[in-house]
């Protein structure tokens, strides 16, 4: 059964602390119940990840972390190890970012929907797409150990936008 019930771009109408504020309290539980620590730079590094519901990148981060005087590129990147480790956070390769997961609490692999346009994403969590490259793989004795599926596009409010614009010209 696939789980993309809660598969969508985040709207305007979103209520994004609340959701930040989830994602913090599933990342402590995960945490604790997996025995590892959540360091007050884990922490922060997460919650940057969660800020936008976009990708971000490293450097991004690291910028966003200088008024707090931890700006050591090593630091920020063992962070997001550990977060990816996790299961925690997603690397969007194509855009050498990372987004947080909307479901850490069973590994699975990423499956992504980006806008080429604004950068948003949906998670796209399809056990028929991890299934079919399980098999292709299987077909030529290939053994997997992760994948990421990033489809590029345009998010329902950036083909709005371009349609507006094409009817106004």
């Amino acid at each position: 059964m696939s789980r993309n019930r809660e598969l969508q771009f985040i709207s305007g109408e979103h209520d994004h602390q609340r959701c930040i504020s989830s994602a913090m309290t599933n990342a402590e539980h995960l945490c604790l119940q997996r025995g590892q620590r959540f360091t007050a730079l884990r922490k922060r590094v997460f919650e940057l990840v969660w800020q936008q519901h976009k990708p971000i990148g490293a450097y991004e981060i690291l910028e966003k972390l200088q008024p707090d005087g931890r700006s050591a590129p090593p630091t920020v990147y063992r962070a997001l190890d550990f977060l990816l480790d996790l299961g925690l956070i997603h690397r969007i390769n194509s855009l050498n970012a990372y987004v947080g997961c909307i479901h850490p609490e069973y590994p699975h692999d990423g499956h992504f929907f980006i806008c080429e346009s604004c950068k948003a994403f949906a998670e796209l969590d399809s056990p028929l797409i991890t299934a079919a490259i399980e098999q292709s793989a299987a077909d030529v004795d290939f053994e997997v150990h992760r994948h990421t599926v990033e489809i590029m596009g345009l998010c329902p409010r950036c083909r709005i936008k371009i349609c507006r614009e094409d009817k106004n010209e």
